[in-house]
């Protein structure tokens, strides 16, 4: 049906029967090659979000796409109180990537479930319930995770929430010294905000808070959903040398299938009560294999090299507009953002138009998540798209 439909028509199906919770685009996306993506009229446009951060591969990558296609053909769900070998190869394979200590895994379908698990876990654990999360920190808006997001317009509809909650200024240890009480069942942290504006944290914060966590018997938690993989690195926390009790990620592990991960150690793992917690569809044979897939083909293709080499590239090219409404450039790998003297909006919007893909991170800041396949080649196309828009310096 869709395909003999106008596009008017599918946006008008697409706006009248969703509850409008989302900003639409006013494109229909159809299909998708490497780096590029089509709409229903035929444009193509150069992927520099790669569906908030998790088609890593790109678009039908050939490897993934047959990995894929030949689980669908065996068994595609399998409940976990099986066994099942697409899920004991990723486990396998998440033992080589995991940071020091966290050995025992969770698997769902989603970033909000590896956090839900997370505070779950934790609650267990330590026997408490508050947490000390970060201003501007993004955490997933299901009801336990919404108490660690700090920001209020995800907040206040759904108040008062689950979880006590207090959030502090990020990178600052001593308002996270004071935040941290006896009371505290953890710490939650991103390495590198993401919705919040692509702000890396100082290796010296982290590192206090592990350490801040301990003294006070609370866990460190990290969240790892938007900077898993991409930053140059499995998880960017392993880059301040830092050990959580559990590691939170999702997005980029099976390249666009939805899938959850909650890393823990043993110590907390041998808290957890039989049957206390579980997942219908997590860890699933078909979205297990593309999460192995996406993690052979990252370490086949080298991508963490290449997103931390395409990644300083992109920011230097940025850098070197030296335009007048750029305030700042940020990021790790490719995980990127442009801070705006001014909103954001139309600066998308212009992109857009100029056949890039891109996504806000803030009012001020466009965020750039493409896919690790890029090359050098995409980065121009970006910035001489958004030279474009900017206009004369």
């Amino acid at each position: 049906m869709a395909e003999t439909m106008t596009t008017s028509a599918l946006m008008e199906l697409d706006r009248g029967k969703q509850i409008p919770l989302y900003a639409k685009r006013d494109i229909v996306l159809v299909r998708g090659e490497g780096v590029y993506i089509y709409d229903s009229e035929g444009n193509r446009y150069l992927d520099a979000m790669s569906n908030y951060g998790v088609a890593v591969l790109g678009h039908a990558h050939p490897r993934f796409t047959t990995a894929v296609t030949e689980q669908l053909q065996m068994l595609a769900t399998c409940h976990q109180s099986f066994g099942n070998d697409a899920r004991a190869e990723l486990l396998a394979a998440l033992d080589t990537i995991a940071p020091e200590g966290l050995t025992r895994s969770f698997l769902s379908n989603s970033g909000a479930e590896a956090i839900e698990a997370a505070l779950k876990f934790a609650q267990v654990a330590t026997g408490r319930q508050r947490i000390v999360a970060a201003k501007r920190g993004y955490h997933g808006r299901t009801l336990g995770a919404l108490s660690a997001t700090a920001e209020k317009k995800y907040r206040a509809p759904f108040e008062p929430l689950l979880l006590p909650a207090e959030h502090v200024t990020y990178n600052d240890v001593d308002a996270l010294e004071t935040a941290v009480t006896g009371e505290t069942a953890a710490i939650i942290l991103e390495p590198i905000q993401g919705e919040g504006g692509i702000h890396p944290a100082d290796d010296a914060f982290l590192q206090r808070a592990r350490e801040i966590a301990t003294a006070n018997g609370a866990l460190l938690i990290m969240d790892e959903i938007q900077s898993g993989f991409r930053t140059g690195v499995p998880f960017a926390t392993t880059v301040a040398s830092v050990s959580p009790d559990i590691v939170c990620t999702a997005k980029a592990l099976a390249n666009g299938l939805p899938i959850g991960l909650t890393m823990v150690t043993e110590a907390v793992s041998d808290q957890m009560p039989g049957g206390a917690h579980g997942s219908t569809f997590g860890g699933n044979p078909l979205v297990a294999r593309g999460a192995v897939e996406t993690l052979r083909i990252m370490r086949d293709d080298d991508l963490y090299a290449r997103a931390e080499r395409v990644g300083a590239y992109t920011v230097r090219a940025i850098e070197a507009l030296s335009h007048p409404r750029i305030r700042a450039v940020r990021g790790r790998g490719l995980m990127m953002g442009v801070e705006l003297k001014q909103k954001a909006t139309p600066v998308l919007r212009g992109l857009q138009e100029n056949g890039v893909l891109a996504l806000l991170a803030g009012n001020l800041v466009i965020r750039f998540l493409p896919p690790m396949t890029w090359e050098e080649a995409h980065a121009d196309e970006l910035v001489d798209s958004l030279a474009r828009v900017l206009g004369p310096a």
